[in-house]
């Protein structure tokens, strides 16, 4: 397992258009007192998220994203029954998703959803689904899970289907730009479970899941977002941190930078866990396909 000197989480979004206030970037070093956030106040585009982490990002540096690696693969040996083109590993699926979005700006995912074959398996906006939508195959349901999401049930949470691009809780979209940019990741930036973690240093992205960490400080899954100053306090200084001094407990704070910010103290907290690493439904298989969510025993 590698040693890290700094954890990274990234709160995504996967919007339309250029730049999103939904993404928020923190970072702790080892020994830092608290995390903070990366060019606070700013409006970020996932290009810029990119730059940064190939640019600025500290050479051993341990990156999570908030957003679905890949989709659900081992309920039906596919990713997408019945379509010549699904492609066989996770990695050759990012690739389809960025080659048919390839003149998409903004890292944007609408070509593929739209798609005349690749919709048939989504539920998009207006409630259009898909005839290849639901779990069996049909339509209707909450759409095919993941391995690693039906763990996520197990601990506590509340995932939605990657499939699903309808609602405030999908993460779909996300999702998809979210794989156009690992797309992008030069091969000295391994992503787990699809790439084996280095024995020296390096960076490593990772799949997160915001409300793990939230549960880690001490809230509930259906409590996990933070809104107020006094909150985040609280959350952060049961994750190991200080809290900063002054400021009004009551004052607001976005819950997107709350969801960054107890993240990556959350991973600086856990990363040395080995279940977290090789949890027991993780095969070669599941990680060459679906992908895992870091902090899911």
């Amino acid at each position: 397992m590698p040693n890290f000197t700094h954890y990274a989480a990234v709160d995504w979004s996967g919007a339309s258009g250029e730049r999103h206030k939904g993404i928020a970037v923190a970072i702790i070093g080892a020994a830092d007192p608290a995390p903070k956030l990366v060019r606070p106040g700013h409006i970020w585009s996932r290009i810029e998220v990119l730059h940064w982490l190939l640019d600025e990002t500290p050479p051993d540096t341990l990156i999570g994203f908030d957003l679905g690696q890949s989709l659900a693969y081992a309920d039906r040996d596919a990713f997408f029954p019945g379509w010549t083109d699904s492609p066989d590993t996770a990695r050759e699926l990012w690739a389809l998703v960025d080659s048919i979005c390839a003149q998409e700006p903004h890292l944007g995912v609408s070509t593929f959803v739209d798609h005349p074959q690749a919709s048939r398996y989504f539920r998009r906006h207006g409630l259009r689904e898909g005839d290849l939508f639901g779990a069996e195959g049909k339509p209707g349901g909450r759409g095919r899970m993941r391995v690693t999401e039906h763990a996520q049930a197990l601990a506590g949470c509340r995932p939605t289907s990657n499939f699903n691009l309808v609602g405030a809780g999908q993460v779909g979209k996300g999702s998809l730009s979210g794989m156009r940019l690992f797309h992008r990741l030069p091969g000295d930036v391994a992503v787990w479970p699809m790439d084996a973690l280095p024995e020296a240093g390096g960076r490593v992205v990772v799949e997160i899941y915001t409300t793990l960490a939230a549960m880690a400080a001490g809230r509930s899954a259906g409590r996990s977002k933070v809104r107020n100053r006094g909150d985040l306090a609280a959350a952060l200084a049961a994750l190991g941190c200080e809290a900063e001094a002054g400021g009004r407990a009551d004052a607001p704070v976005a819950d997107h930078a709350a969801d960054a910010l107890m993240t990556a103290a959350w991973l600086r907290l856990d990363a040395g866990r080995e279940e977290f690493w090789h949890p027991p439904a993780l095969t070669p298989h599941i990680a060459r396909t679906e992908g895992w969510t870091f902090g899911v025993a």
